[in-house]
């Protein structure tokens, strides 16, 4: 079965934007957005929400419209456009490249996904989407990309006032911006 991943950049004191809404403190270095390629190899089709979907909206065009573009964002456009993305939306009437509305709860997706043969994982994008997920009991692994920064409050990338869900390290790496990548699997 395909495994559902949530996996976002974050602060020290847990939020994935500020309170101001700004993530600019989340910018990854070269070395930090090699791993972030690295990792959307093993991804079969990405959930979003709407702010992250139309955050990523950038890529669609990037390579055409960015005189900057260097080759990791090359790479990092090959593999993102073509990846399937299914936008979770109250307000969106249509969504742009390979991604599709999503016509069912998150809970009804992931079982529909996971029914349909595929590989890669299904991996989660925005802290709404994923606090749905997590409610259901539905996220397999929690990686996060841990930044040594505080900024005391925002959106948070785990849920509040939730169910105890306990969890087994699988991996960490500490890059040299002391960025450090955490993975947890969910112990069933």
């Amino acid at each position: 079965m395909r495994s559902v991943t949530y996996a976002m950049n974050v602060s020290l004191d847990g939020y994935i934007v500020g309170p101001d809404g700004s993530f600019e403190w989340s910018g990854p270095d070269e070395e930090v957005f090699r791993f972030w390629i690295d990792d959307i190899r093993g991804v079969g089709v990405h959930l979003l929400g709407r702010r992250l979907y139309e955050t990523m909206l950038y890529w669609e065009t990037a390579d055409q419209d960015d005189p900057e573009f260097g080759d990791d964002e090359r790479e990092w456009t090959a593999l993102w456009n073509p990846l399937p993305k299914v936008v979770f939306s109250t307000t969106l009437s249509e969504v742009q490249g390979n991604a599709r509305l999503a016509s069912g709860s998150v809970a009804e997706e992931i079982e529909r996904l996971r029914a349909e043969p595929g590989e890669g994982d299904i991996a989660i994008g925005g802290a709404t989407l994923a606090a749905e997920a997590h409610a259901a009991g539905l996220i397999d692994e929690y990686r996060t990309m841990v930044y040594p920064v505080l900024v005391g409050g925002g959106i948070p990338f785990f849920p509040r006032n939730e169910r105890r869900v306990d969890l087994e390290l699988v991996e960490t790496r500490t890059f040299g911006s002391g960025v450090v990548h955490l993975r947890h699997r969910v112990k069933r």
